[in-house]
């Protein structure tokens, strides 16, 4: 074999191991380059659902927001519709009080009333303040009935300026107690919300 036989024999064998060399290396970018793609897809698929998700918390915890901010809202408006509904009872129900002074039994009611706050001072002596009406009605004898049922004096100071009822209060004017039906109306407020709220409801108790 000639020398030029020699020269082509490794320039072809020259040529074939880089072409080899070549389809290898392009074989593995290939490889390579699928490996990218694939870790890319599902990177890209990864940040999609979490996306996704993130979305539909933020939905949810919006919608829940809404919700709940409705009900409170739904809550509040039942609340003032109550309150004003148990305020104009109560207003009406005060309106009338002066009319209890016209009752045939009223006097008795008054001798009730006077009993009731002389005894809630708990003391012997004791003053006692009326509106007018009742003020008339507490003679001397109706208080020496009084003095007698709790075991004291009673003396029947300055009319009341406002308010229907009685006032008891103790001869040094440290403690009083308020037994007018306005107080009383008060005290009993509370008390009768619930109810009085189920009955504008239509509700039986």
């Amino acid at each position: 074999m000639t020398q030029d036989d020699n020269i082509q024999r490794l320039s072809r064998e020259i040529i074939q191991q880089a072409e080899a060399d070549a389809e290898k290396i392009l074989s593995d970018a290939k490889v390579k380059a699928d490996e990218i793609r694939n870790q890319a897809q599902a990177t890209m698929d990864g940040e999609k659902k979490r996306i996704l998700e993130q979305a539909k918390n933020d939905a949810d915890r919006i919608r829940g927001q809404a919700i709940a901010t409705a009900q409170l809202k739904a809550r509040t408006l039942i609340l003032e519709s109550r309150e004003k509904l148990l305020v104009e009872v109560f207003e009406s129900s005060k309106g009338k009080i002066p009319a209890i002074q016209k009752w045939n039994d009223y006097p008795a009611i008054v001798e009730t009333l006077a009993l009731e706050a002389v005894q809630q001072l708990a003391v012997n002596k004791v003053i006692l303040h009326a509106d007018k009406v009742t003020h008339d009605l507490l003679k001397e004898s109706v208080l020496k009935i009084i003095s007698t049922k709790f075991d004291g004096t009673i003396e029947l100071g300055e009319p009341l300026k406002k308010g229907t009822g009685i006032i008891a209060e103790t001869i040094d004017g440290h403690l009083n107690y308020d037994n007018t039906f306005e107080t009383r109306l008060r005290r009993l407020e509370n008390e009768l919300r619930s109810p009085v709220y189920h009955l504008l409801m239509g509700e039986t108790l």
